[in-house]
């Protein structure tokens, strides 16, 4: 018998531990949370103190582990090293019945032998302050759930729900799709040379000034003048200007720049992420290594790293790639303010098992993921990247224009990892840096082509996961560890669905957000979250008595919630007025909110029975609904009648003899002809691509021989021929940097043409 058990949250942990830790430990695992609020009056008594039970699904497994440690002599609690581990620690404490003289805390932040063998020796006790601060948490949860849930459910619809950090994110989502719907484009123009010096190459120049302010150029007319005025003038050199700039590396992962790294380079989704990390922390099969840890805790928001990571680091860099790659000292990044420290930044374990050492071991979005962590983390601990930089600034009469060049003198940490740019972000830069020929101040120069793009300003992008979790970030709404829980939420609910990657809040959703704007204004939004995370921080140091917080809260929620009660609109009852009159009765139509998300329906329900989807069109378009004279065939299976039902996925007729008959048809609105492209289908040859329109109302294009052929595409094709590779059609792409172009689709072929360039001879 095992004189010491060891107690995790993951079983997958216990085959790792068990491998080194020996028949003196027993290993069990908790499997996540045991205990939680009691249901039955929101689990919250009297002065906010928290009535908590063992979890239904729970019960064999408490029941296993007080066995197992009435067979123990000392007990070991490690589940994880933070906040919601502290919590999960003292509940297993809670119902262990052993002496707490026995019962010891051990956190480490790698499951390697080393890290855990060094916890053990130095046991400590369970944190409450953090277990308060996870206590306050919980109930500020519980409390708002309990009592704005169903507020919703009184004035929508059933199932839906409301948290303090759901709704702000929502609440950001909205905001962001009401910015691009208001949205206006403005002109802009884009003037610039082909030039070329006494030396090559040709370099390219862009207007910068126009008598000394700065180029704003908003109409053709306007452009055109200054394309005059550049072609009847001389291009001299005026000011050439050359310094060297250093680029230096990322600081080691955190989670949040893990999962939007994660994101923009692989498009893992944040919950994808998070899994895939948990799998590397707990332990991997590697080979004869047996199950191994490969990375550190992988929630947290801390840039440290230990002293011995940095050690073993350093080595493996001036190994590799020599010891002019390092830096003399150690490179250290300042932690975020209010950044738990507990924890060290997300790097490999282990400086021996190399990405390709593991690569036979590791499924493949593992291994990306383990490869990601370990080129970070590398190039963290490398010397700056250094670039020569020039630039030049040509004039022409009154109209100045800059040119940068910028060439890599010595790689640094580029070597080993190049971060991803940020999709939003490299879309609003114009300004392309290239290599620059050997220029003189006073040279003159051959003008080889003038440029002239006409541009429009664009809306702000959509939020995809990577933004979004960067916003709740640098809003200080959630904790690494909730981010994936958080988007989770917001599309398992309906209120905002995923379009090419990036969020757009439902109708549902928009509902929902207004409604809880309108009553809860002053809790739910970005400062106040952030505020209460600060609070929880608190909490945590010993700072903040944590019933005090929650009774502060309570007192404004309770407020809110009572003029909520009674100002919201009962939509659920009364329905959305629409501009729009039934086609049947003539009564004003509503938006209303089924099980299925929202339809619209005749608001002289039930004596007129009227109904469509959302996305169909007005009456007189549709046949969603069979006019009164219109006589409904009888089921073709088995002759009895049928009726008007509706899905998540349309309106249907199904047979009244449901469910031994199950014979449905299809009805909605005529669907428009296909539009044909004029492109030939590339993968049967024999087909053409035409745009079409998924039930869910995005566009399309695909080939028109389907289900012959399966061939899509979701960027507009057009009839122009690659002049790189020969490929029959190029592809619409827009982009906030570019607009509109037209880019090949040809696999290792890299074709970009700009579709609205207007090029003026020289």
């Amino acid at each position: 018998m095992a004189k010491n058990l060891l107690i995790v949250e993951s079983p997958a942990k216990t085959r790792t531990l068990k491998k080194f830790l020996g028949r003196q430990y027993a290993v069990e695992a908790s499997v996540g949370h045991i205990r939680d609020l009691i249901k039955k009056d929101m689990g919250i008594g009297p002065d906010y103190e928290p009535r908590y039970e063992v979890l239904a699904a729970k019960k064999d497994v408490v029941k296993k582990l007080r066995q197992a440690a009435k067979e123990a002599e000392t007990v070991y609690l490690a589940p994880d090293p933070d906040r919601e581990g502290e919590a999960i620690a003292w509940h297993i404490a809670e119902v262990l019945n052993k002496d707490a003289k026995d019962v010891h805390r051990v956190t480490f932040n790698e499951i390697t032998k080393g890290a855990v063998l060094k916890a053990l020796e130095h046991p400590g006790v369970i944190d409450l302050q953090k277990v308060d601060a996870q206590q306050a948490r919980r109930v500020l949860d519980r409390m708002m759930g309990f009592r704005l849930s169903p507020l919703l459910w009184e004035k929508v619809k059933q199932g839906l729900s409301a948290g303090r950090v759901q709704s702000v994110a929502l609440k950001m989502v909205c905001e962001r799709q009401d910015e691009i719907d208001v949205f206006v484009p403005e002109e802009y123009w884009n003037l610039g040379a082909d030039l070329k010096a006494a030396q090559p190459p040709p370099f390219n120049a862009r207007l910068h000034r126009i008598e000394g302010r700065k180029a704003e150029v908003h109409d053709g007319e306007q452009a055109a003048k200054i394309v005059r005025g550049l072609e009847t003038g001389a291009f001299v050199v005026a000011k050439v200007e050359r310094k060297e700039s250093r680029q230096r590396p990322s600081p080691p992962f955190i989670t949040s720049r893990l999962q939007q790294e994660a994101a923009r380079r692989y498009g893992f989704s944040v919950k994808r992420t998070m899994a895939l990390a948990q799998g590397l922390y707990e332990g991997k099969e590697v080979g004869d290594r047996g199950s191994v840890g490969l990375i550190t805790y992988m929630r947290t928001d801390s840039t440290r790293v230990a002293d011995e990571a940095l050690t073993a680091g350093r080595e493996l860099i001036a190994a590799t790639y020599g010891p002019d790659s390092l830096p003399e000292k150690p490179n250290v990044y300042p932690s975020k303010a209010g950044a738990q420290d507990a924890h060290e930044a997300i790097r490999p374990t282990s400086f021996d098992l190399p990405p390709d050492a593991v690569r036979d071991f590791l499924k493949e979005d593992d291994w990306k993921l383990y490869k990601l962590i370990w080129d970070r983390f590398v190039a963290s601990q490398m010397q700056p990247a250094v670039f020569d930089v020039t630039q030049v600034d040509v004039e022409n009469g009154p109209y100045t224009l800059r040119a940068s060049g910028k060439v890599l003198k010595r790689a640094g940490f580029l070597a080993v990892y190049r971060e991803t740019p940020d999709e939003d972000a490299a879309a609003s830069t114009d300004e392309a840096e290239g290599l620059l020929p050997a220029l003189t101040e006073g040279e003159r120069l051959e003008l080889l082509k003038l440029l002239s793009e006409q541009k429009f300003t664009q809306p702000p992008a959509q939020y995809s996961e990577a933004t979004l979790v960067k916003a709740l970030e640098e809003n200080g709404i959630g904790r690494p560890s909730t981010y994936a829980t958080i988007l989770s939420v917001l599309t398992d609910r309906d209120y905002v669905e995923r379009v090419e990657g990036r969020f757009r809040p439902t109708a549902l959703g928009r509902l929902v957000n207004g409604m809880l704007q309108k009553g809860f204004h002053d809790i739910l939004n970005e400062g106040y979250t952030a505020a209460l995370e600060e609070q929880l921080d608190r909490i945590e140091d010993g700072k903040l008595e944590w019933k005090q917080a929650v009774a502060d809260f309570d007192q404004k929620f309770t407020r809110d919630l009572e003029t909520a009660g009674e100002q919201m609109p009962n939509v659920k009852k009364e329905g959305i007025p629409l501009d729009e009159n039934c086609p049947e009765d003539g009564a004003r139509l509503l938006m209303r909110f089924g099980r299925f998300g929202p339809f619209i329906a005749c608001s002289n329900y039930p004596e007129c029975k009227y109904t469509r989807n959302l996305e169909e069109p007005a009456a007189q378009d549709s046949s969603s609904s069979a006019g009164p004279e219109e006589e409904i065939p009888p089921c073709e299976v088995c002759g009895k009648p049928m009726a008007l039902k509706r899905s998540r996925f349309g309106t249907f007729y199904g047979c009244t003899g449901y469910p031994e008959c199950k014979n449905l048809r299809k009805i909605g609105p005529k669907a428009a002809p296909p539009k044909p492209t004029g492109v030939a289908c590339p993968e049967c040859g024999q087909g053409e691509i035409v745009e079409k329109r998924s039930h869910r109302g995005k566009t399309f294009w695909s080939c028109n021989r389907y289900p012959d052929c399966k061939f899509s595409l979701w960027k507009k094709p057009v009839l122009k021929e690659c002049p790189d590779c020969g490929a029959g059609f190029l592809l619409e792409k827009v982009t906030k940097k570019n607009g509109l172009q037209h880019v090949c689709n040809t696999e290792g072929c890299s074709y970009v043409e700009d579709a609205q360039e207007v090029e003026v001879p020289a």
